[in-house]
């Protein structure tokens, strides 16, 4: 179902400007930007789950710990 959203010129003007193509929409945009945000944190969660494996991680803990904390 369709609906109107309120933004404030400097936010359409980001969005005209992230245009691709003329007559794209602005909710092409959006999507392209949620697919986008959505790729990017499922590729960080893969990346933080190798460095755990490989122990590049530490606690909190630990930090507090090595630094005298």
């Amino acid at each position: 179902m369709p609906t109107t959203i309120q933004i404030s010129d400097h936010v359409k003007q980001s969005l005209d400007r992230m245009k691709i193509f003329e007559r794209e929409t602005y909710n092409e945009i959006l999507e392209n930007m949620i697919e986008d945000n959505l790729e990017l944190n499922e590729k960080t969660k893969k990346e933080l789950e190798l460095a755990r494996q490989k122990e590049k991680s530490i606690s909190h803990e630990e930090v507090k710990k090595r630094l005298g904390l």
